[in-house]
């Protein structure tokens, strides 16, 4: 057996995303087939909770939609018109006391974004940096959140789809392993969507960050703090 989180829109007062830890029969191994087997399972146990609309987004996915959603595939428009994976943007623009932010990583595969041997000898994460603007590290996933987010919007037909289902998961993502996690930015999404707040929210990162608690106070001094 195992546990992994599935994420849900939440519709109630001013939250925006509920995590629901669910136990589901594992099958071991590293072929597609075997993870397959293990996300029906999880969804199983998703629908027994009544979520019956429930979408994995990875690679893994056995919905085209949920490969498409992928970080590793979704694309983000640049300012220049260029298109790249969240993967990409995500990874390229990590600053390090010793380096960064590594534009070159736009032009690599998501995959060899990630592997990046830089990305874990350049001392510790200090900031991220996207087209010139600074990101805090807190709260911990608005830098991932908001470039996931962003490339929905560029993708409307997309969104569209998203917003059919009442949860997500991913099965590769394990939350004492990792923090980002594509199926939590997609209920994000899907709640502010919901709520009739994806505009403003996406406005700009002050608002980004005051609706994802941040005092208005703090999110405006962001940019003057860092560095």
């Amino acid at each position: 057996m195992a546990v992994r989180p599935l994420f849900v829109p939440s519709s109630k007062g001013s939250g925006l995303v509920e995590r629901l830890d669910l136990e589901f029969q594992w099958h071991a191994g590293l072929a597609v087939t075997q993870k397959q087997k293990s996300i029906r399972c999880l969804h199983e146990s998703a629908s027994q909770k009544g979520f019956k609309q429930v979408l994995e987004i990875s690679s893994k996915s056995e919905n085209p939609l949920g490969v498409r959603l992928s970080a590793f595939n979704l694309r983000y428009r640049l300012p220049d018109g260029k298109q790249v994976s969240v993967e990409n943007v995500f990874q390229a623009g990590k600053c390090f006391e010793r380096g960064g932010p590594f534009r070159d990583l736009l032009g690599k595969t998501a995959r060899e974004a990630k592997q990046d041997p830089r990305l874990g000898s350049s001392g510790n994460l200090l900031a991220f940096d996207l087209n010139g603007e600074k990101w805090p590290l807190l709260p911990v996933t608005a830098f991932y959140d908001w470039v996931y987010l962003s490339a929905l919007k560029q993708s409307p037909t997309l969104a569209e789809e998203l917003l059919a289902f009442d949860g997500f998961t991913d099965i590769e993502f394990n939350p004492e392993r990792s923090l980002n996690c594509q199926a939590a930015s997609a209920a994000l999404f899907v709640a502010l969507a919901r709520k009739g707040e994806l505009d403003a929210t996406l406005a700009s990162r002050d608002s980004f960050l005051v609706r994802l608690g941040v005092p208005n106070t703090r999110a405006s001094a962001v940019q003057s703090s860092l560095f």
